[in-house]
Parts: structure tokens; sequence; C-alpha cells
């Protein structure tokens, strides 16, 4: 007996102004879900009263950019990345808002691009020496910098300097960590260009009488995506494998790190179309990855959802569409719910368009599970 399909939720009061990213907090609730937008406001949301918890100003101009910290800096915060440069923390306990570091302005023809385009946390297995710690976190932006920040609350030696950076081909538009390692990440540029870079404890100092620990970041890969066209988004698969590539062509690459030496379990690279109707091609804004059974989602300018197995080349499932653009996409701890910002992205430029929403939307096995799997 097939079961009914869960009805799409919309949270009250949501972002006035694009929507740019969503991620669920962990240490706090699974149901607390943070959200920013260009109207420059962080807002959190709890998903199972559907009610809006906090509006907060950050101050950053539009921001670009969220992540959760699982809890790792002495407390559950969230940090924000803007146009203007910035990296800002916002503590959900006190709700008070502190400046983490700032992207270097760089006058490009007479403009500067400074934004934090995307951010995240850096942890190291347990197979490293020694635990984490100084709470890590990585930053990269449109001036073409990948950097690590010390976000321990309250360190005022390191406020506004960063551990370590490292010069990209080309402004950053995606980042995200492989969660098998904690310290390797993936980035995106322009010009099509994919970044692997690994961060690594360095040695201990002594500050002040507290034990710091020093971080080195390296670049150790960088190639030409497998993609005709410009990438919008990367993500890591959950085992660290390999990379989900989405593009503004309708594709979706995966794609390995075989420069590396990890291991692909003879898995080749490959492309698939998706989020296209007739003729027409839309961009691929999100992905996100189930965390349970390592299938993704993926979110297009054609306004649909679609879950996909990616290592055994199949699609799983397509969500009713929806009003407009999905530019963001998270999914709860366990997958059992999915995130959903429908949000025009201006691929067609000024029109009038439905109003931003966050939709929540529980997710079946069926819909998430790969094919034949028990």
């Amino acid at each position: 007996m097939s079961q009914t399909s869960p009805e799409c939720r919309s949270l009250p009061e949501p972002p006035t102004d694009g929507i740019t990213s969503l991620s669920y907090i962990p240490s706090v609730s699974t149901s607390l879900l943070a959200s920013t937008s260009w109207d420059g406001n962080l807002r959190i949301h709890d998903t199972s009263t559907m009610s809006n918890q906090c509006s907060q100003a950050m101050e950053s101009g539009p921001l670009l950019s969220l992540i959760a910290s699982p809890g790792g800096d002495g407390g559950s915060s969230l940090f924000t990345g803007g146009l203007d440069g910035s990296i800002k923390r916002f503590d959900v306990a006190t709700s008070t808002v502190s400046v983490v570091g700032h992207h270097s302005p760089e006058t490009i023809n007479d403009h500067e691009k400074v934004a934090c385009s995307c951010l995240s946390p850096v942890s190291f297995s347990s197979s490293e020496s020694s635990s984490l710690n100084t709470p890590v976190l990585a930053s990269a932006g449109w001036d073409s910098f990948f950097y690590l920040w010390d976000i321990r609350a309250g360190n005022a030696s390191s406020q506004n300097k960063p551990m370590a950076r490292v010069k990209l081909p080309d402004k950053a538009f995606s980042m995200d960590v492989d969660p098998s390692s904690g310290c390797r990440l993936v980035i995106s540029t322009a010009k099509r260009r994919t970044c692997i870079i690994d961060v690594r404890k360095a040695s201990s100092v002594v500050v002040a009488d507290n034990d710091s620990q020093e971080y080195m970041a390296e670049m150790v890969l960088e190639r030409e995506s497998s993609l005709k066209y410009q990438t919008r988004v990367s993500r890591f698969f959950p085992n660290g494998s390999g990379i989900a590539v989405g593009s503004i062509e309708g594709r979706v690459a995966i794609e390995f790190l075989d420069e590396l030496n990890v291991s692909s379990n003879g898995k080749k690279k490959y492309a698939f179309k998706c989020h296209r109707v007739g003729d027409i091609v839309y961009p691929v804004n999100a992905i996100a990855f189930h965390p349970k059974y390592g299938t993704f989602a993926t979110g297009g300018c054609d306004g649909t959802v679609v879950t996909w197995d990616g290592l055994n080349k199949k699609k799983i499932y397509t969500l009713p569409k929806f009003p407009t653009s999905i530019a963001a996409l998270a999914f709860n701890h366990d997958g059992s719910e999915l995130a959903i910002a429908s949000s025009y992205t201006f691929e067609e430029g000024e029109k009038d368009h439905p109003r931003d929403e966050i939709y929540i939307r529980s997710m079946l096995d069926s819909e998430c599970k790969p094919k034949g799997m028990k």
C-alpha cells in the first residue's frame, strides 16, 4: 500500500528578499532552522511549531552565507558572511553578535569586491593525534581568498586576524567540508575551477598562558570542472569519496578525487541532465546530501526539487513544483525533513515574482533511499 505524500508547510514571517542559505542548528534542537537573505537578517524558525523564534539584523549588508557550529566553540553559534566581507557570529543562547573577521577589500575596475560568499566549519577526525583545541572556521569570498579563523568566543588576540590564508584562482561561489575528515574542503570558483584545500595542525603555541594551536592550509588540488558552464554549487559525498557539482547549464557532475588517492570504489566520473523543461535549461542552485542514505536532493530555477542516487545513476523522486526558483536546501539531522527555499534568483532579470518562502517537507524513506536498498 503506497504512502500518501506529505504536504509542504510554509514557515511564517519568511525573509523579504532573496534567500541565500538554510542550516539546521544541530546542538540546540533538530527542529531549529536558520536562514539568511539579501534583506540582511538572520532568522531562526522552529519547524516543529512552525514559528519564528528570532530575526536579527547582522549589519553586514546582504547576507550571502551561513553555517551552524555544532557546539565545538563552547556554545551553539551561527556564523554569517556578508556582502561587505564581514564574518560575524550570532550566539543563539544570548542573542549577541560579534565580529570574527573580514575579507580585505580588493578594487577591481573601481569597484570593491569583498563579499564573504561561503563558510564551512573545520574539525578533525579521531585519527588525529590530539583533539581540536581551537574551533576553526573557514571562509572564502569574492576577493579570491580562502581564510581560516579562530572562533573562540572573546579571543581578542586573534580578532580580525586570520590564522591562515590561501590565494584562490578566482572569486569563490561555493564551499563544502568533507564530513569524513572534517579538514578537507572543496571550493568552486569563477572560470569553472575546482579547488581542494587541506587544513592541518601545524604546532602548539602558548599565548597568555593559554594553549593554542596553529594551523596550515594548503591547496592540494586545482582543476577545471568537468561541466562546460559556470559552477553554482559543490558538495562532498558523506563518505568523502567524491563531490557532486551543479552548474548553470542544468547538469550535475559526479566527480572523484583520484589525484589525491581517494578511493572511488571503482566508480567513474559522469554528468547528467536535470532541471529542464523541454528545450529550456535551468541552473542548478542547490545540492543537499541525505545524512543517512548518501543520496542527494537538487534544487533548480525550474522550481523543482529532485532526489537522486548519484552513485547508482538513478533518479529517485521529484517533489511537486514550487512557486519559483529553489535557492537553497537543507536536510535535518536524520534526513526526515527537508527545508526548501523558494526564492527567485533573478536568472531572468528583473520581473514580478512570487514572494520568498521557506517550505518544510517531511521526507519518506521511499523518496530518499537508494533503489534496492533494504
